[in-house]
């Protein structure tokens, strides 16, 4: 179901593939049962192939990454958190996210 664009990180692999990662990753937290997570997927899958080559793109299913997610602070889905050398630079959370934010926050890193 995943694209091939967004690699898949848990607890296992969120440090070495975000944290380690150089330049910009941007991590789509999201749950089976967040509704607008799920809405939002193919927009990030998209931005992901469009913008890829320029930033790093992860995807983590909260669902099984509880302990992962709540030490990235993140309190809410959907969020999409921006990394950038390991260091959290930005975020968007909550139900009013659209895909045109998460383009603009996109371009923010990439031009």
């Amino acid at each position: 179901m995943m694209s091939a664009k967004l690699l898949e990180v848990d607890k296992d692999n969120f440090e070495q593939e975000v944290l380690n990662a150089e330049g910009v990753v941007m991590v789509d937290w999201w749950g089976p049962k967040c509704e607008k997570c799920l809405e939002l997927m193919p927009y990030v899958e998209e931005l992901a192939e469009k913008y890829q080559g320029k930033m790093k793109f992860c995807s983590c299913n909260t669902q099984g990454n509880r302990r992962l997610a709540i030490s990235q602070k993140v309190l809410g889905l959907p969020a999409m958190l921006f990394y950038k050398n390991g260091e959290k630079v930005d975020e968007l959370s909550g139900q009013d996210i659209t895909p045109e934010d998460i383009e603009e926050k996109i371009k923010k890193y990439v031009e």
